[in-house]
């Protein structure tokens, strides 16, 4: 499994184009570097650039793009709205797929020794990297700014934690460390006055605000340190300011836990607060790339709320969300470019991003892959999505009110079960592309014979696993579309059947892939464990199949 790594760095500029295309490029100038979104910002006279990459090179990216900052932009001459402190201001290291968090640490502690030593940039670990327990949080290291920055390091109070403890004019200094994925979000307000943005956002910030007696005044504890008044959101931290390039202003929020505070509960709470103050939300942004996770449970929270079913299409689920926070209000938000995942994954030669005329060109050609593997699990696909079809024509409907919560379920593990199986379209042809790739490993040797027949042993393991999960996901897919046959929307009942027909027609290729496949294999207790459960769940399909057949024929 490839480790993959985000980076989410921040440059102080977002006026000049150049110099951001001259940094962008010198990221992407590491082969393999994805580079997934560029964020300029006027006003805030910032950049929040996102590249991805596998951990062996995530590094290399990363110092050449602090590097090009630190030779074109000069930090005393800068000025914007965004609390700043470096060139490079924060460069954050977020784990995606196949790393875990020990490794990213290791990673953020081998850019910033390079940028402190070779670059003479102050560096100073934070979050999860974070030395001290004082510079854990981004505002407390950023304090007074860049502009505080050369008191502050001639104090001795604040030595970096790489690189040397003498002021750099001109690149400032820079925050590395590890997060979790941070949603940066602006919620738009119907007014140009940065004061009720302010207010709002003290009102909403877990941090909160200070209590004040009746007469205004501060009240604070018997060390003198003002007592807080929480507020409203958790893992939220917020601020207020007037954007003149929009010509409103904006609650400007990081929000540092989205599983706690997402998307949709910011919106709601920061929309109660301006209804209080006269002001409505008129729409939000998002900065840079937003999980997919996030506006899912955006997406489905407005669903509920409207008293929709939430068993539907990805997409349409997103396109939900998108429109109830909108997304749209500030700038174009496409979610193929905006979302991580789809950004990463992107479309290039991909199966299932072909039209069903160029998938069939592609299956009736010469070539061996994509083959029956993968035409069963598609099959299975459309037995998924006929299955979660009728479950939402029945959701709902006058009659079959009290089947309302049972179609529920059934249409979202219906959808999952198609998104699992799509991916086994394209895992199917993956599989044996790379069975024959190990057939051509060379063989010259007596190491070079061990390992290639090592590879083939694992190459045909893969390629029998494969069909044998679209298998398994073919016995908990018919087993729904037996549900919806029997209590989902009579007028639909065909449809559901064909749902049943094609579990079963998929279920047949996938055994016949893991039979045909299995001779490859040469251990013999992995042969005999696979053979006695895929005979066991295709008796099972099969079964079910000819019983609901006859069953329908009695009905139409």
């Amino acid at each position: 499994m490839k480790k993959l790594v985000e980076c989410v760095p921040n440059f102080s500029e977002g006026r000049d184009k150049s110099v951001i295309d001259a940094i962008a490029g010198a990221i992407s100038s590491v082969e393999g570097i994805k580079l997934l979104n560029v964020d300029m910002g006027y006003d805030t006279n910032r950049t929040v650039v996102t590249f991805a990459g596998e951990a062996d090179i995530i590094v290399e990216a990363g110092f050449r793009g602090i590097k090009k900052a630190s030779e074109l932009i000069d930090m005393s001459r800068q000025t914007g709205e965004h609390p700043r402190m470096g060139a490079t201001d924060v460069f954050p290291f977020i784990p995606l797929s196949g790393i875990t968090e020990e490794e990213c640490l290791a990673l953020a502690e081998e850019l910033a020794g390079r940028v402190g030593n070779e670059l003479k940039i102050p560096v100073y670990m934070y979050a999860k990297s974070a030395k001290n327990t004082e510079r854990v949080r981004l505002p407390d290291i950023r304090a007074g700014e860049y502009e505080a920055l050369d008191t502050k390091i001639k104090s001795g109070n604040f030595d970096p934690d790489y690189g040397s403890a003498v002021f750099n004019s001109s690149a400032g200094a820079t925050a590395v460390g590890v997060r979790d994925f941070l949603l940066a979000y602006n919620i738009n307000l119907s007014t140009r006055d940065k004061k009720i943005a302010s207010d709002i956002a003290l009102t909403v910030r877990e941090k909160g605000r200070a209590k004040r007696d009746n007469k205004g005044v501060i009240i604070r504890d018997k060390e003198g340190k003002a007592v807080k008044v929480p507020g409203r959101l958790s893992n939220c931290q917020a601020g207020g300011w007037y954007i003149d390039e929009y010509g409103y202003a904006q609650v400007t929020m990081n929000l540092t836990n989205f599983h706690e505070t997402g998307l949709h509960r910011a919106f709601d709470i920061v929309s109660e607060e301006a209804v209080k103050r006269g002001v409505r939300v008129t729409g939000s942004e998002a900065i840079g790339l937003i999980p997919r996770e996030a506006l899912l449970d955006t997406g489905k929270y407005y669903l509920e709320k409207m008293g929709k079913n939430t068993g539907i299409p990805e997409k349409e689920i997103i396109h939900t969300a998108v429109l109830s926070l909108g997304l749209n209000d500030t700038s174009s938000f496409d979610p193929k470019e905006r979302v991580v995942e789809y950004a990463i994954r992107g479309e290039e030669n991909s199966l299932t991003s072909m039209t069903i005329s160029n998938f069939i060109d592609e299956l009736s050609s010469d070539s061996m892959a994509p083959g029956g593997g993968s035409v069963s699990a598609l099959s299975a696909a459309l037995s998924a999505g006929l299955t979660s079809m009728v479950a939402n024509l029945t959701f709902g409907k006058k009659g079959y009110e009290r089947s309302n919560k049972k179609m529920k379920d059934i249409s979202i593990k219906a959808q999952e079960l198609k998104v699992q199986l799509l991916g086994l379209v394209e895992a199917d042809t993956d599989a044996f592309n790379n069975y024959i790739s190990a057939l051509r490993f060379p063989k010259k040797s007596d190491t070079e014979i061990i390992v290639r027949a090592a590879a083939i042993e694992e190459a045909a393991k893969t390629m029998t696993l494969v069909p044998l999960e679209t298998l398994k996901l073919c016995g908990e897919i018919i087993t729904l579309a037996e549900t919806v046959l029997k209590r989902g929307n009579k007028n639909a009942l065909s449809d559901a059947f064909v749902g049943v027909s094609q579990a079963n027609t998929a279920a047949e290729g996938a055994y016949l892939n893991v039979r045909i496949n299995l001779p490859e294999v040469k251990d013999p207790d992995f042969v005999s464990e696979i053979l006695e459960e895929a005979d066991l769940i295709i008796d099972t399909v099969s079964k079910t199949h000819k019983r609901l057949f006859a069953l329908v024929k009695k009905n139409v």
